[in-house]
């Protein structure tokens, strides 16, 4: 466990660089001081919350008072040096709405993702990728459930989690899309509380600590594929001066079981109404036998306030 979290320091380290100098530049001399070159760092940083509110007061057309709060973060560090780059990005979502006096979770995401690069011919290099997924809040069924409860708990923080590690080859033909191979790519796979492991009986949903769960044996905490191989795919393009496409598509199959082949595709379309205002429509699809047998989707719309600041140059 300790190595998962010094992978995930190591993953958001950049961040606290964002306004410090890089120790191995080279300092420039200006007559007086001498000032460090800090250009190999680009940094950037999106922020958005959005708010839906409705009530109602003896309204014939019916309707139920409603309040939905939701926010996405998106952060970026790109490091590049001679032959070398070290790209981090993560993606953070939450959302909760508030209905006729219950309280349930709209959206929730947790992804991080670092790359470290070298060059070895142009727009070649190797690479070795670590990816962590999770989510940030317990997440609950309410449809399946037994006559004696109002929802069973399905998911939480570190349960499940994921960590890939690959070691492999990238093409990048231009500024906007890049694409991964890694024959090694070994995944592990959390559990870390027994609380969400349910069992089917009859279309209902019970709470069941002796039943496998996300892939992971009852008992165990941990499950590890160490022969796989992860294709990764990134799309991040301006459409138009104020519509921004990001896209990325994440395959993993594990030797053994060639036949269950899992994929992963998370798209936002981000467009922008003002300096501060903005729209954004986000898809997460995910299709993984461990989870569940058939496609897993996530949309969300939201129009709310947005903030951004890079320090990423124009090309």
């Amino acid at each position: 466990m300790r190595r998962i979290f010094s992978f995930i320091l190591l993953s958001i380290l950049p961040c606290s660089l964002f306004g410090q100098t890089d120790s191995t530049a080279a300092a420039v001399d200006t007559g007086r001081v001498a000032v460090r070159d800090t250009s190999y760092w680009q940094k950037s940083f999106s922020g958005g919350v959005n708010f839906n509110q409705a009530a109602f007061s003896n309204w014939l057309g019916g309707g139920v008072n409603s309040v939905a709060l939701g926010s996405v973060v998106a952060w970026r560090a790109l490091y590049e040096r001679d032959k070398i780059t070290w790209d981090n990005t993560a993606d953070f979502q939450l959302g909760y709405i508030a209905q006729g006096g219950t309280t349930r979770k709209a959206a929730d995401q947790l992804f991080i993702n670092s790359v470290l690069g070298r060059a070895i011919a142009p727009k070649w290099a190797l690479t070795l990728t670590g990816t962590f997924n999770s989510f940030f809040a317990p997440g609950y069924e309410y449809t399946k459930v037994p006559a004696d409860r109002s929802r069973v708990l399905v998911s939480r923080f570190f349960s499940p989690a994921q960590l890939t590690l690959a070691w492999g080859v990238g093409y990048k033909p231009n500024d906007w899309f890049s694409v991964r191979v890694s024959p090694f790519s070994p995944r592990f796979t959390f559990v870390a509380d027994d609380a969400v492991r349910v069992r089917e009986v009859n279309g209902v949903l019970i709470p069941d600590p002796r039943q496998k769960a996300f892939g992971v044996e009852p008992g165990k905490t941990v499950r590890t594929e160490w022969l796989a191989l992860q294709l990764q795919a990134t799309l991040n393009r301006n459409l138009t001066q104020n519509i921004n496409l990001s896209a990325r598509y994440q395959l993993f199959a594990n030797y053994q079981t060639l036949n269950a082949i899992d994929h992963r595709l998370d798209l936002l379309l981000a467009a922008k109404i003002n300096r501060y205002f903005s729209t954004t429509v986000s898809l997460i699809a995910l299709y993984d036998e461990d989870f569940s047998d058939r496609m897993q989707l996530q949309q969300t719309l939201a129009i709310g306030f947005l903030y951004n600041v890079t320090t990423f140059r124009k090309k």
